[in-house]
């Protein structure tokens, strides 16, 4: 072993940060198979590799017996006292075997252990750094399309997008700067491989977390998320603080923080409502924009029964269905939704000796336009 390979050992400490003894260590296991492999020898073999003048050498290792039956990796006793008289039975004496054109053999080996372990060591270093940004929000740029995923370059790897991963309603070209969503870090044994979203409700959530610092430095809080991706999400949030307005807050300025969210998701709307601990308050939050006469809380089915206006009733169920669904996943509880006509033949609605109030039995014109309109957006 030369010199110069010793200094590559060195400066590749320093530079990759591989600790040269376990190359070293890598470089005998290597060079112990090499030997056997070229020279055709079994034998229980070490490689002694002095640092300091680059040399290397090979000795068999043999077990000192009374009666020899395989001679590759036992010595006699009388054999073992010819080169110490100290020797016992039971001890192990190691007898030089370098071949004299070992040094080139050995020289290829080392090149390629070297080689092998500087690759590992970089893919060791890349999935370091990547394995903790999981379930987090990177800016990559879309290299390539194949059958089975968009190709996303996050800098020093390429990122997998699979079809079940896409927006619909988008397309992906090459350049095109996209955020994706973190979703698995995995080691293979051709390095790490990322798979990430655009669909998952965790690029929603950290969207919302990089736009509102409210939400950043933990003044509000994001308590659910349910999204159908391209099309409409939900949000609910709440503050400590009573004072502070937690849709307000992600909201924005004349809307400004929730627009860059649903620019950013090519216009996917995104309904943000108030969190309760009251289901009967939460619930009727999350069917948002429809307005609710009145929730019914079944505690042991985890399920609630929902009286709206009936003008209300196609808003609040949603195109087909997807408002009362968003809102059963946001919150957690099944929701069965029925007008305030239906509700009052089967006698659910007004419940007890209670009235609605008196705003509740009319219909406000105003209110009625804007449901209108919504109805008329979704169709």
């Amino acid at each position: 072993m030369s010199t110069e390979l010793l200094d590559a050992l060195n400066l590749l400490e320093k530079e990759k940060g591989i600790s040269r003894d376990i190359l070293i260590e890598a470089i005998e296991a290597a060079l112990i198979s090499a030997y056997r492999r070229n020279f055709n020898q079994a034998q229980n073999v070490r490689i002694d590799l002095n640092l300091g003048s680059g040399t290397m050498r090979v000795f068999a290792r043999k077990e000192v017996v009374d009666e020899v039956f395989d001679s590759r990796l036992e010595i006699s006793l009388e054999d073992a006292a010819k080169i110490n008289p100290a020797y016992e039975v039971g001890d192990v004496v190691e007898i030089e075997v370098t071949p004299k054109d070992f040094g080139r053999i050995a020289a290829q080996t080392a090149k390629q252990v070297v080689t092998q372990r500087v690759r590992e060591a970089e893919r060791g270093i890349i999935y370091s750094e990547y394995v903790d940004r999981e379930e987090d929000i990177m800016t990559g740029i879309v290299q390539r399309q194949d059958p089975r995923f968009i190709y996303v370059s996050l800098g020093k790897i390429e990122a997998l997008l699979p079809p079940s991963e896409q927006m619909q309603n988008e397309s992906y070209k090459p350049h095109d700067r996209v955020k994706v969503f973190i979703t698995k870090v995995e080691k293979t044994t051709k390095g790490p491989q990322i798979f990430v979203s655009r669909t998952h409700p965790g690029l929603l959530k950290r969207l919302f977390e990089i736009e509102v610092p409210e939400i950043y430095d933990g003044t509000v809080e994001i308590k659910s998320v349910a999204r159908e991706a391209g099309d409409r999400s939900k949000i609910s949030v709440q503050a400590e603080n009573p004072e502070v307005d937690a849709v307000g807050a992600c909201v924005g300025p004349k809307g400004s923080r929730v627009q860059a969210i649903v620019n950013e998701l090519k216009g996917e709307k995104i309904d943000i409502v108030e969190w309760s601990e009251d289901p009967v308050v939460f619930v009727a939050n999350a069917l948002s924009p429809s307005k609710v006469l009145d929730v019914q809380v079944d505690e042991e089915e985890k399920a609630t029964t929902v009286v709206v206006p009936d003008y209300q009733l196609s808003l609040a169920i949603g195109k087909r269905g997807q408002n009362a669904r968003l809102a059963a996943k946001l919150t957690g509880w099944k929701i069965d939704i029925k007008s305030e006509s239906e509700a009052r033949e089967q006698g659910i609605y007004p419940r007890g000796n209670e009235e609605p109030a008196e705003e509740d039995s009319y219909y406000d014109e105003d209110e009625l336009k804007n449901a209108f309109d919504f109805e008329e957006e979704l169709d």
